[in-house]
């Protein structure tokens, strides 16, 4: 039987997935490339730029991936009674990897038909596949995170099961405690706790990354029992300082006409750093917080089609970016930076809405876009 359905995940899967868009627009205003995704230098031509993108990437949009992720974990942990390991990965394999093995396809090739790649550089992508997403698709490293996320669920939810809240609390003061190693590692020493060239696994690894929100999402569920004025007034206060932080640290480091090399100027925008884990709790507190009633139609189709759009929006939002930054590149676009970012973000999830929705009519819809 399934799993009751919770209507507050529906508008956050809506709200997380423009929140994905609006981040890859603001990349187009300090990435040192043509529109795209943000390369491994970066250059931030004006004040304008340095704010808004600050504003739009960092403080509005930074904790949309950690939202993801407890989104998916929050009704999946721990696994149905009866569950077994291969049944679970079954069911939800099936759902993602041919979406996902049809976009890496896609991204490899289509680009073709409108010069935005070439023969040489589709077959090198090719052969990556194995490995690796497609250099035109950089966006769908969160895949293999989900993957293995889905592979620890049925490790770790018979322990969910027996834990008390006070020794689940524990796990999460040693998950806090990992998310201040990527400081560590940029501003002190780049090896840690047993790091060295044969060990790549410091003390406290096996604590560290979204095997975090997997646990905070079931922590969340099952422990806070808050009012909801309590979950509004906690979870407004950690979004604000969270997010707060994460705007300063790329406004802090974007020094207008500077090239940067990109981890420095995102030093805090790592998805598992404490200041986007408080983010993402406050938002995820907030959402919580919504009453439980069913929602608009509109709303739960564009949550059961967020996985699809967030698979093309690539496509489209490169597309939309060039147009709406102009001839004068990002030091100079048609548009205002402030208008500019949001537009190409709208733009992109309307686009990806009427595709998905449109393709959700044939037949195997399913294999391609969820």
């Amino acid at each position: 039987m399934e799993k009751e359905r919770v209507y507050f995940l529906d508008y956050l899967r809506v709200v997380a997935c423009f929140m994905v868009m609006l981040v890859h627009a603001s990349e187009n205003f300090y990435g040192a490339n043509s529109p795209g995704l943000a390369s491994n230098m970066s250059f931030v031509a004006n004040e304008s730029n340095r704010f808004w993108v600050a504003f739009f990437d960092g403080f509005v949009s930074r904790a949309a991936v950690p939202l993801f992720m407890i989104t998916s974990a929050y009704l999946l942990v721990p696994l149905k009674s009866g569950q077994s390991m291969v049944e679970f990965y079954k069911r939800r394999f099936k759902r993602i990897l041919p979406p996902m093995i049809c976009f890496f396809l896609l991204y490899t090739f289509l680009p073709l038909a409108w010069g935005g790649t070439t023969w040489e550089q589709s077959m090198a992508d090719l052969r990556l596949l194995p490995w690796n997403f497609p250099s035109l698709a950089g966006h769908l490293w969160f895949m293999y995170p989900l993957i293995s996320l889905y592979i620890i669920m049925p490790v770790v939810s018979p322990w969910l099961e027996k834990v008390s809240a006070k020794d689940e609390r524990l796990f999460l003061y040693f998950f806090v405690a990992t998310t201040f190693v990527p400081f560590i590692r940029r501003f002190v020493t780049p090896e840690l706790w047993g790091e060295c060239f044969w060990n790549g696994f410091n003390g406290i690894w096996y604590c560290s990354g979204f095997l975090g929100y997997l646990v905070l999402a079931h922590y969340t569920r099952v422990y806070i029992k808050w009012t909801r004025a309590k979950r509004v007034r906690v979870g407004l206060t950690c979004a604000v300082l969270g997010a707060a932080f994460t705007g300063w640290s790329f406004w802090f480091k974007g020094t207008p006409g500077t090239l940067i090399e990109t981890p420095m100027i995102e030093w805090a925008w790592e998805f598992c750093t404490f200041n986007v884990l408080v983010q993402t709790f406050g938002i995820f507190l907030l959402f919580t917080a919504i009453p439980e009633h069913k929602v608009p139609a509109l709303v739960t189709d564009i949550s059961k089609k967020s996985f699809g759009m967030y698979l093309m929006h690539m496509f489209y939002l490169t597309a939309i970016a060039t147009w709406v930054i102009g001839e004068g590149g990002a030091a100079q676009p048609q548009l205002p930076v402030w208008t500019a970012i949001p537009i190409i973000a709208v733009g992109s999830y309307v686009c990806c809405y009427v595709t998905t929705k449109v393709l959700s009519y044939l037949p195997g819809s399913k294999w391609v876009v969820g």
